[in-house]
């Protein structure tokens, strides 16, 4: 089993799948977007976080293949912050 996005709070649009690709190899995608970003949350397994602790990567894989659109991936608990008053 692979990492799996997870729906969040902030979320606020769902990203289909691509008409031509199946349930096997892509699924629907949670995300909170402003129009200018777009974020998802992942969860990693048990074996996956003694991976990542040991190895200390994560990798990243975008299905493009001519470009790489601009990406981050972070590990915080929110990335989400709340304005101070």
């Amino acid at each position: 089993m692979r990492m799996q996005a997870i729906k969040f709070d902030e979320a606020n649009r769902v990203l289909t799948k691509p008409a031509g690709m199946t349930d096997e190899e892509c699924s629907s995608l949670d995300v909170y977007t402003n129009g200018s970003l777009c974020i998802s949350c992942w969860t990693l397994n048990s074996r996956e976080r003694v991976r990542a602790l040991l190895h200390g990567r994560i990798w990243l894989g975008v299905l493009s293949g001519d470009t790489q659109p601009p990406v981050w991936i972070d590990c915080r608990k929110t990335v989400f912050v709340k304005e101070r008053k």
